[in-house]
């Protein structure tokens, strides 16, 4: 990796401003905001614990939710801080703020391998203004900045592009290394077969991970409502199924750049169409599958993959030595609608002489709800900062990191 990694610094006795993504799921219990889903903080884990190991005094930093620049309670960073307490078995001093005063005390009597969490930064609407004066009063707080939250990378902050060009060094923690090796690297030559499954709703959402891919991919695999775009941009009824008819010509486009380059496009040949859907109740009625080659008939829409196209995506699946996921096949969450989300989680899972990763967002989700996560090579942290690397996009939170 051409940027330097935290494994590259000596950190002993320095106070190293680390940017985390601590942006987890809270839920009220027993009158206390608790953490529902850990999944992040762990994920950060190999950083701090090696920061610890080597005597770094070690300040995270983090947002949660979307406060506004306002102190929202509920959006407080509290219950991370005991739940990282909880992980490491180390105390985790809590800074009420996360600029000035009070954490400028906490970490003037900061010891080797003790730790500090400071409050969310976006109360502050400097934060996503990348306010060059957050950015120096964050920069006052370390000697050196590591960013290992790669979620947050594509956002140019104060915390994760600002303070990262005031501070000498700015190195990638382990995560964020990770994060650029599976998605990056190992995605600028993969071992082929390569695969891409993508689903999701809008074509307008992936066209330029689309575009990206067809310079890459053997077989591309659509699948969720963007599906629908496509099947209008070759001529085909698709009743009231969600889609873009604006962008039926974004999709001939793709089509055709995809049969110039030799890439197997594959479209469902046949769809779970409902009459009716209730987002709240989380029901769908009456359901029926479509025959193969039917199109959708007025008054229908489709929500999920059809049995022939399962079939069909499962053996291209089970060929591929590369397979990146991102994107559900329909609408998951309903789980009359989930059946082809789950079908395809557990057969990547299954392919296990291929490299998958799974970039960000539901599909995440749905390796996890289909118990087969542990069986996946790489489950990437970032939805939307995923989608920009796979599109070949700079991320401002990588640029402004020192180089090796």
């Amino acid at each position: 990796m051409a940027k330097l990694s935290v494994r590259d610094i000596d950190v002993r006795g320095r106070r190293v401003l680390v940017r985390v993504d601590f942006n987890v799921p809270l839920e009220r219990r027993d009158g206390q905001q608790v953490v529902t889903d850990d999944t992040r903080i762990r994920e950060s884990l190999p950083t701090i614990n090696h920061l610890r190991a080597q005597g770094a005094k070690v300040i995270l930093m983090s947002h949660l939710g979307r406060p506004k620049g306002k102190l929202v309670e509920k959006y407080s960073l509290r219950p991370a801080a005991t739940r990282l307490h909880e992980l490491i078995s180390h105390p985790v001093v809590f800074s009420t703020e996360c600029t000035g005063e009070v954490p400028e005390k906490i970490v003037s009597h900061m010891h080797e391998s003790d730790v500090t969490l400071l409050e969310n930064l976006r109360f502050h609407s400097e934060e996503e203004a990348n306010d060059p004066s957050f950015a120096r009063a964050l920069a006052k707080l370390g000697d050196i900045y590591v960013n290992d939250a790669f979620g947050s990378a594509h956002r140019a902050h104060a915390s994760t592009e600002g303070v990262a060009r005031l501070m000498p060094i700015a190195a990638a923690g382990f995560l964020m290394e990770k994060e650029l090796k599976s998605l990056g690297e190992e995605l600028q030559s993969p071992t082929r077969p390569f695969v891409v499954v993508l689903g999701g709703a809008k074509v307008s959402d992936k066209i330029t991970v689309i575009d990206a891919l067809l310079d890459k991919a053997d077989t591309i695999l659509i699948g969720g409502a963007m599906a629908y775009t496509f099947d209008l941009a070759k001529g085909r009824a698709v009743g009231k199924s969600l889609s873009e008819p604006d962008k039926v010509d974004t999709a001939k486009a793709a089509l055709a750049k995809a049969q110039s380059r030799g890439v197997k496009f594959l479209l469902p040949v046949d769809s779970y169409i409902v009459e009716q859907i209730d987002f709240e109740a989380r029901t769908v009625s009456p359901g029926r599958y479509s025959s193969p080659g039917e199109e959708i008939p007025a008054g229908w829409m489709g929500v999920d993959i059809g049995p022939e196209t399962l079939k069909l995506y499962q053996a291209e699946i089970g060929g591929a030595k590369t397979v990146l996921w991102n994107g559900p096949m329909g609408v998951f969450e309903i789980k009359d609608c989930a059946k082809g989300t789950f079908a395809m989680a557990e057969a990547i899972a299954a392919n296990t002489s291929a490299t998958s990763i799974i970039g960000g967002g539901d599909s995440v989700k749905a390796v996890k709800k289909a118990g087969v996560a542990d069986k996946i090579t790489f489950i990437s942290t970032g939805g939307g900062a995923s989608l920009e690397l796979l599109e070949g996009k700079k991320l401002p939170g990588v640029v402004a990191l020192s180089e090796k």
